[in-house]
Formats: structure tokens, sequence, C-alpha cells
């Protein structure tokens, strides 16, 4: 296949699509930066009042359990009706999933009623939901299922495409997988990348029906921006400052340089 993360970053940046958030409020700045730094427009809307109408006007949807509450999961699946009856993508993160019985179910509940057509989740959670072996520790994950087996196992359980977040990034929609070889280490200690990678995966959905394609171009455009970000962090630099650097290099990533940087296999499962 032919892939261009840039070609897609590009047409985010002309059409300028709505992301409908409900999602949780530890990082619901950082996921607005985001948006806006890749070109989309984000909006957070969780009251049942206003999902539906918010939802008619937006190109994707990203629903994230991380602060869960038995009316922002009412809301979800509100505006998860709501954007299926629209056509528009959505995007679940089950932030969490195995570590309380309320985030596992809600989670199920959420993928039975809307049919999310992307999820995204660590090592633990995506095995968790496959119904594989993962150990998670608040919402951080421990261990888990093979992350390429669990999640082509997890989109061929649910029809959706299917990312793992970690070391390497896997996007997976069980017919085909690819592995995003680009990242840095310093990622992993921003609180909130996983959430902030939720709300890219829906922006390059909005403008790509391909939502396999869509999903691998949105993770290596996060991961290049990371390597990018490292490359430019002082060397006394903490966490908060990379974060910073992380952020801008989202909205200062050219198309060009992406596709030159990107590392990403692609692999036929069913060979």
């Amino acid at each position: 296949m032919t892939f261009s993360a840039g070609s897609l970053l590009n047409k985010i940046r002309k059409e300028k699509p709505l992301v409908h958030h409900i999602t949780n409020y530890v990082t619901v700045a950082d996921c607005a930066a985001a948006t806006r730094n890749v070109g989309a427009l984000p909006v957070m809307a969780q009251a049942e009042e206003e999902v539906r109408e918010m939802v008619r006007a937006a190109g994707a949807l990203v629903l994230n359990i991380g602060t869960l509450s038995p009316s922002l999961v009412r809301a979800m699946l509100e505006a998860g009706r709501e954007a299926k009856k629209k056509g528009i993508p959505v995007i679940l993160d089950p932030v969490g999933a195995g570590a309380t019985s309320l985030r596992t179910e809600s989670a199920c509940l959420l993928i039975k009623e809307v049919s999310p057509d992307i999820i995204k989740g660590n090592a633990a959670e995506i095995a968790i939901l496959a119904g594989l072996e993962g150990e998670i520790k608040g919402v951080e994950s421990i261990g888990g299922a093979d992350p390429r087996f669990a999640a082509a196992k997890l989109a061929q359980k649910t029809n959706a495409v299917v990312v793992t977040t970690g070391v390497e990034d896997i996007v997976a929609d069980g017919r085909r997988s690819a592995v995003i070889k680009n990242g840095h280490p310093s990622m992993s200690l921003v609180v909130g990348t996983g959430c902030t990678a939720a709300s890219l995966l829906a922006a390059f959905a909005a403008v790509e029906k391909n939502y396999f394609e869509a999903a691998a171009a949105a993770m290596t455009t996060f991961a290049v921006a990371g390597e990018l970000a490292a490359e430019k962090a002082a060397s006394a630099g903490g966490p908060l400052a990379y974060k910073t650097l992380l952020l801008d290099q989202l909205y200062l990533l050219k198309e060009e340089e992406l596709d030159r940087r990107a590392r990403v296999e692609f692999f036929n499962e069913r060979e």
C-alpha cells in the first residue's frame, strides 16, 4: 500500500474538522491543544442535554473513560449512537479497563452499544478487552499478551481498528497490522499521551474513511513529533518541558519531514 501520513496531515489542516470529545478532566487541555495543533478544531461537550446536537456538527467523536461516572457513560452512549446515525467515526479510549469492574463493564457496554470504529489502549487494556491475560495498575499497563496478537484478536472480535500504544505502536484491523517504529522514551513520562493519541486518531479519521490508514498516519505523526521534541529538548528539561515541545512539534511538523522520517512496517495477519 502507498502510505503517506503527511498527505493526511495536510488534509486535516485544509479541512479543519471538528472533533467532539467526551473525555477526562486530567488531560482535557492537552487533548484540545493537540487537536488544534494538527489543524483540527476541538470541542469538549459532555452534558447529556447537548451531546447529540454537538455530534451532528462534528467530524469525529472521542469517548474517553479516564475519569468515569455513570452520567458520563450515559452521555457517551447518547453521543455514540448519534455519531453512528450520522456516520462519523467514533474513537473509544478504554482507560483503565481491567482495573475496576466499572471501567471494564463500561468499556464493554460502549463497544456493544456504539460499535466504535477505532479502539485505542495500552497493552493491558487491549489484551483484557480481547479476552486475554493482561495486568494493569491504575491506568498503567504492567503486562499482557503479545500486543500485535491482542490487537488483531480484539479487532476481529469487534470489527474495529485497534491501536495498542507502547514502545512500538500497533495498528490492526484483523486482516493486517502496522507497527510504528518511530517515537521516543520521553513520551512515556508525559501524563496523558494516550489520551492525546486518541484526539489525533479522531482528527485523522475525520478526513480519511479508511480507518486503518488513518490510525497508522495518526500514530506515526505523534511518534515523529515525539522524536523531534526529544531532539530539541534541553538536557536539563523534565517531562513537563518535554510535553510543551511535543505539543509544539505537532504544530510545526511539515508534511514532507513527516513522510521522510516515518518508519512503519505493514503485515498481513492471514499469511
